[in-house]
């Protein structure tokens, strides 16, 4: 095991900040529609005729700001989580790569799992994939760098694109193949 590298855990840090901006937009609507919310309950309470109807349209806001509110959080979700893992250890293992077909239990729109194997050639972890065509049942030696949230790092110190080695902040999810 070893720790996630300064530069690691940065080019993490970018991609939240990335996504935080994107975030920023439907926070601004729930923060706006959270105002009008509270002024026309307000505008409603104060008895007057020209204000009586004001109370009708407030659960419209205020159901708008939550909407808005909870996808402002799930956007954030998957990057806090990624940077969450960043302070679990990456692991380092001299042993085997593994591929292998889907089977009967494989969800909808994968073709196959990538495994890392320890020497003696027990799982130590494995990931999904996505693509067109079963994955052939393949077996390499190989010195593997992965973490369980993220996958595999390295190969025979080779980067696999898991970890970009950089992106745009806005480049959140940019090297995940589309479904």
């Amino acid at each position: 095991m070893r720790r996630w590298a300064p530069d690691e855990r940065q080019v993490v840090i970018r991609g939240l900040f990335g996504r935080l901006a994107i975030a920023i937009e439907p926070a601004a609507i729930a923060l706006l529609f959270g105002i009008f919310t509270v002024s026309l309950l307000r505008l409603a309470a104060d008895g007057t005729e020209e204000h009586a109807g004001l109370q009708l349209l407030a659960p419209i806001f205020g159901l708008g700001a939550a909407a808005f509110a909870v996808y402002a959080l799930f956007l954030l979700r998957a990057p806090l989580r990624a940077l969450r893992e960043t302070y679990q250890p990456i692991f380092v293992v001299d042993g085997f790569l593994r591929t292998r077909a889907r089977d009967d239990l494989s969800p909808r729109g994968f073709n196959g799992y990538v495994a890392v194997l320890t020497v003696d050639r027990r799982v130590a972890c494995e990931w999904p994939t996505i693509g067109d065509g079963d994955l052939a049942a393949v077996e390499t030696p190989a010195l593997l760098e992965f973490s369980e949230y993220g996958g595999i790092h390295r190969i025979d110190g080779q980067p696999t694109g898991v970890l970009p080695l950089g992106f745009q902040n806005i480049g959140v999810g940019s090297n995940k193949p589309g479904r």
